[in-house]
This record gives structure tokens, sequence and C-alpha cells, in this order.
């Protein structure tokens, strides 16, 4: 008689979910910058200049990159391109390192030491600002490649679909990917609201973040990615990966034939709509079934300019979002939320020691009174240029009387007011609120940052800012309730309403609109076109019983 040895079984590995989807494919890993030899002596004096110049040169050729990258991409991804483009080239690591090649270190030694000076100021400070340690390294790498001569480090272009592995992706890699050929992403840190998630959303493509583990798993291996379970599976049994496959393929077909209006299968109507950011992204964004726009982010044209946009500059960056939605179509636009991580060149920020918590959003305002003035002028202007008045909401709203300034300054130039629910003493005071601004947008990202104190860029902390979270989730209930009972509406425009199956417990909570990246779209629609509203309803009630993250999303699956 014989034996045969059982088969190992494969290998789970467990992180947080991000995007939902399965895919089963190879694995391919960024790459990485050769490991450089740097002279050990100084520069001689004589040369410095010359070492400086190169430095200079070498910057400028990849912030130039970068900005040409971002003027070529939309949305989320042309958003943290220009991010990037703009810290490459922040005088404060610039300083630091020209002020070592003056000195006589080579400039690649400059670079290298430069930034891990500001790396370990940025870990210190922790919150939003750890988050651009992450961009800091990718900088100096892309510098350092640029000096040597060498090839950009960064995502390899496979030859089949892959699944991209990572500890980390910098926003430019991230931003750059083809969907086509990279179906998946797995990273051992990021958060799910880190930009590998945002841009990930925005691509429409399963990712999993924070998984333990993940670097002992080889490049070319074949790996199952559930990105609605938060697994990857290595080496997994081929039948059972081309099972899974095919279910999600079934999921992806219902929600490629999913046109829309948004609506539960019993009818309740629950608007389906954009997060955008530029006209180009808005115009991308008619295409999918999406109603309108739940989040015009109003960043971008600030947040690279050495001045302040001129009241005409602004009506025609937000015309061009208006006139792609025009028809009695929703466009909710979000006044400037700068600050911390995203700091102003005119606005005067002092630094702070919790910039997470310092001024931001609407708080800018205060020290600079006539910049909100001018953005709402803007937005009225360019309202009564499309003929589309669009609704208007200020970030960071924390108290009853922050939001009737607002609302104030908002009817002042005919717009309809709103606030974003991202404090957890907004949600508490809903109501107090509601008597003065006519709907609510919840955004989920902050909310859950703030509700767990819990920087939600941090790998280590990635459970704690998980949307799926119950404490998050009783406010949003609190939010939608005092909605309710004063019928006005309110929406969730944070990452969570691109989640299929959190987007129907929130439905079931009360929430009237869902605003996500457009590649969500059809996805929420299509799970909310097949479940009822008393599903819905009951999915809720069994998720605010929970505990836990995993509880309730275990308790919501049991339901839908």
């Amino acid at each position: 008689m014989t034996s045969t040895t059982p088969a190992t079984p494969p290998v789970v590995l467990r992180g947080v979910p991000v995007v939902p989807g399965v895919q089963y494919a190879p694995v391919i890993r960024v790459s990485t910058l050769p490991e450089i030899q740097v002279p050990a002596g100084d520069t001689d004096e004589a040369d410095r200049p010359a070492e400086a110049g190169r430095f200079a040169a070498a910057v400028t050729a990849v912030a130039t990159r970068l900005r040409d990258r971002a003027a070529h991409a939309t949305g989320a991804a042309s958003e943290v391109l220009a991010a990037t483009a703009t810290l490459a080239q922040d005088r404060a690591w610039l300083g630091a390192a020209d002020k070592r090649i003056a000195a006589g270190t080579p400039a690649v030694r400059a670079v290298t030491e430069a930034v891990d000076q500001f790396v370990d100021l940025f870990t210190q400070l922790g919150g939003l600002m750890a988050e651009r340690v992450t961009d800091l390294r990718d900088i100096r790498d892309r510098v350092i490649a640029e000096l040597s001569g060498l090839p950009e480090p960064g995502v390899p272009l496979p030859e089949v679909p892959s699944i991209l592995c990572a500890e980390d992706l910098a926003p430019a890699d991230t931003a750059g990917l083809d969907p086509q050929l990279v179906v998946g992403l797995a990273t051992t840190l990021g958060g799910p609201t880190s930009h590998t998630a945002i841009i990930a959303r925005q691509l429409g493509i399963p990712c999993v973040v924070a998984i333990s583990g993940l670097g002992a798993v080889a490049a070319g291996a074949m790996v199952l990615l559930d990105g609605t379970a938060g697994t990857l599976t290595a080496d997994p049994d081929a039948s059972a990966a081309a099972d899974a496959m095919a279910a999600a393929q079934k999921d992806a077909l219902a929600a490629r034939r999913w046109t829309g209006p948004g609506a539960t299968a019993d009818g309740h109507a629950v608007a389906i709509l954009a997060n955008v950011q530029d006209g180009a992204a808005a115009r991308a964004a008619r295409d999918t079934p999406a109603e309108g726009v739940g989040l015009f982010r109003t960043e971008l044209c600030f947040l690279d300019r050495d001045i302040e946009p001129t009241v005409e500059e602004q009506a025609k960056i937000y015309g061009e979002v208006l006139d792609a939605f025009a028809g009695a179509k929703v466009v909710v636009v979000r006044t400037l939320d700068a600050g911390s991580d995203k700091p102003l060149k005119f606005a005067g920020h002092p630094d702070e020691a919790n910039p997470a918590l310092g001024v931001r959003g609407i708080r800018i305002a205060e020290g600079n009174p006539g910049l909100l003035d001018r953005q709402l002028e803007s937005i009225g202007a360019a309202a009564e240029t499309t003929g589309n008045p669009p609704w208007v909401m200020a970030p960071m709203i924390a108290t009853a009387a922050e939001a009737k300034s607002f609302a104030a300054k908002a009817r002042s130039h005919g717009l309809t007011p709103g606030v974003m629910i991202e404090v957890p003493a907004a949600a508490l005071l809903a109501d107090k609120i509601l008597e003065h601004v006519d709907f609510l947008s919840i955004g989920t990202n902050d909310l859950a940052q703030y509700t767990m104190a819990a920087d939600r860029m941090s790998a280590d902390l990635a459970a704690l800012t998980d949307p799926w979270q119950p404490a998050v989730l009783v406010l949003v209930e609190m939010a939608a309730r005092a909605g309710a009972a004063v019928g006005k509406p309110v929406g969730v425009c944070g990452e969570a309403a691109a989640d299929p199956l959190l987007a129907a417990v929130l439905v079931g909570l009360g929430v009237t609109s869902l605003s996500m990246a457009p590649a969500a779209a059809s996805a929420v629609g299509a799970k909310l076109a097949q479940v009822t509203l008393e599903q819905c309803r009951a999915a809720a009630e069994a998720v605010l019983g929970t505990a836990t993250a995993a509880e309730a999303r275990e308790a919501a699956l049991a339901r839908l």
C-alpha cells in the first residue's frame, strides 16, 4: 500500500480590505534604486558650484516629469502627482541639501542626508505629516537616479495582467498604473485612506493594505487577491481560484450592466454621485452612471500656487465641472480644504505641533478672511455663467456657530449651504448644525481618523481607521437620523461609499446619497439594486450591535 503526503495548504495573509473584487495573477514588485557607491571624500571647493548645479538640474528634471504626468492624469492621480512635484521643490529639504553641498558633501550623499533629516522630523510629528515620508523617499530615489544617470525606480511594465505587491507605493508610482496590466494592489504599509487606496478606487482595481508577511511572497508567484475579504492567498488551489474569479466576474458583469439611477430593489432612491477635482475628471465621470457630483475637491487650483488664484481664474475652473453636469444634476462643491499636509504658500501657515488637529479646512478662513469670500464669489459667478447652481459645503466644521457663519456667507452668494461631518463633535450635534444648513455630507476618512484617534496613514493603525468600525458607523447613524428628522439630505462622500457592501449598510442607516470614485459607481449601484431597503436596514441594525470592524462586516454579509 502506498501513502500520499497531503498537499501543503496555501498560505493566507490578511490585511485591511480597501477596494472589493477578486484577482488571480502573478506577482510583480517595484524596482528599487540599486546601491550607489558615493566617494568617501568631500568635493573640491572649486567643483562645488558645479555640484550644486547638477543637484538643481536633477531636482528640476524630476519635478518637471511629475508635473507632466499630473497634467495627463485626472482626479486623485493628478492631485497626488502635483502635490509630489511641489514637495520635490520644497525649499526646506532643498535648502538642507544645498547647505551640505556648499560644505563639500557630494550631491548624492547630500540628498540622502537631507531627506533623512526630514523623514525623522515628519515621523516625529506624526499625523498627516507622516504621510509625506513615503513621498520624500520616492523623491530622494528619483533625484539620486537622475544624478547617477540611472533609470527612475518604480513599477515595471508587466507583460501579462499582474498583482503589484510592495511594502508601500509612492503616489507617483500608483498614479501611473495601467489597470489593464496591474489588476490588483497589495501593500505591507498604508491604510484605508492612503494614496494607494484612493487611487486604487479611482482605477477600480482590488486592493488590500496593511498585510503582514507580504514581503515573503516572491515576484512571479501566483496569488489570489480578495479585496472584499482582505486576504492574499499565495499559491492557491487553481480550481478554487478559478471558482472565486468566476463569482467575481459575475458581480462585475452585473456592475457593467447597471446604468442607474440609484435605487434599492424595492425602488428606494439613493443618489449615486462622483467625487471629482477638475473639469477633466467631471467629464470622465459623466460617462459613468453617476448622477452628479457629490464632492468637488477645489484644492488643486490652490495648492501649486505662490499667489491666490483670481476670482476669474477660479470661476473658470469651477465652471468646467458645472458644465459637465448641467441639466438639473446636483454638483456639490467643497470649499478649500487645505492646511495640515496640504499647506498654502500664500496663507501664512504657522508651524504646528499637531497639524492634523490644527488650522485646516474652514479654520483657514479665520486667519485669511477674504479667502473664503472670494471662493464663494467665484462659485457664484460660475453658477451664473453655466446656469447650474451648485450646492456648497464647508470642511472641518466642528460647531453650530461655524455652520451658521458659513451658511450666511454662502447664501449671500445665492448658494445652497451644507457642511461636512468629519469631526465627531459635528456628528453629535448634527441636529443643531442642521438648524442653519440645508444638507450634510459625511467624510468618513477623517471621521474615522478623529473618532478612533488613529492616523489614517498608519499601517499599524489601519484596523482602527477601517470605515467598518462600529463607533464610526454609530456617528454616521446619528447624523443621518438628524437629517431625516427635519427632511434634509445626508450623504456620504468619504471612501466608505465606494464599498458596495458598506454602501448598502449606509443606506440602511439613513444615508440619502453616496459619492465615490467614478469607477466604483457601477458596482455600488448594482449592489443596491439587488437588495431591498428592509434588508439594508436589517444589516445596519445588526452592524450597530457589533463591537469590531470584522464583526460588522460579517454581520452585513450574513444579511445581504
